[in-house]
């Protein structure tokens, strides 16, 4: 059984097409994109439920991933564009709160 499994493994990873799939480099931002996701089907509710420390928060860290992003070995771009988007669209919320506020 564990021959069958390695042998699996040595298959997809000798495909670079597959073996980026099945790695982390794909999962981790594909997972992450929920959260711009989330901040844009936001735009359209009441400014009033945005919680500014929130979007905060939010902001500062995607400006951090985005640039860890790039820094790492090999660069992640689908990192960079999840953090990207939610990075502009907290910032449209951030612009949404203050208005609402001021």
């Amino acid at each position: 059984m564990a021959t069958a499994i390695s042998a699996l493994n040595a298959k997809i990873r000798s495909h670079p097409w597959l073996s980026y799939i099945c790695s982390t480099h794909f999962w981790g931002p594909a997972s992450n994109f929920g959260i711009p996701a989330a901040a844009i089907a936001d735009i359209q509710k009441d400014p009033e439920l945005i919680s500014g420390r929130m979007t905060a928060a939010l902001t500062l860290y995607s400006a951090t991933f985005m640039r860890y992003s790039v820094a790492v070995t090999p660069k992640n771009y689908l990192l960079f564009a999840c953090h990207f988007i939610n990075f502009g669209s907290q910032a449209t919320q951030g612009v949404r709160f203050l208005r609402y506020w001021r």
